[in-house]
């Protein structure tokens, strides 16, 4: 099985995830859209998989006049705030309970991805959850000449870098 996350950087929220039982794009594009209907980013973040590298999916980010950055190779510093994400996923939920099948590995990642986001710690930000962080986002409203902060429900998120990729490979 493969996971693919599309995560808000700077709070560590998951926008969107995807599980499927083949490594072509179409979860991938299903994820990306899914995340983008939350907001948009000025930089998008990925690695070099073909998933991501194809015009299925970076025809999506430049429709939206997102900036694309690939990771360099071997560089897993660019990918950090995922590979600890990674980390965490299997450490906390994937190994502890060695699903049987897809259907309850899809459950189960569901069930801990909204633990995740709006119950489980993080040191750096505070020992707040993701989800209280990307709610709390301050951003600029153009219309309104104020900042302002994200409530629950609406589709802005933070103008930091997303980044997806593929797990349980």
């Amino acid at each position: 099985m493969y996971l693919v996350v599309i995560m808000d950087w700077y709070s560590r929220y998951v926008l969107a995830w995807r599980l499927s039982n083949t490594l072509d794009a179409d979860f991938c594009v299903e994820a990306l859209e899914e995340a983008l209907k939350k907001g948009k980013p000025d930089i998008f973040n990925t690695d070099q998989g073909s998933q991501f590298t194809g015009k299925a999916f970076t025809g999506i980010l430049e429709k939206h006049g997102i900036k694309i950055s690939m990771d360099g190779k071997g560089s897993y510093r660019d990918n950090l705030f995922i590979e600890r994400l990674w980390r965490t996923v299997k450490y906390e939920e994937v190994y502890l309970k060695a699903y049987q099948n897809g259907k309850d590995a899809r459950i189960g990642i569901s069930d801990y991805f909204r633990f995740y986001n709006t119950a489980r710690p993080h040191q750096a930000l505070g020992y707040r959850a993701p989800g209280d962080v990307f709610t709390s986002i301050p951003f600029d409203d153009p219309e309104k000449g104020v900042i302002e902060s994200l409530t629950p429900g609406t589709t802005n998120t933070a103008e930091h870098y997303l980044n997806l990729g593929p797990l349980l490979s």
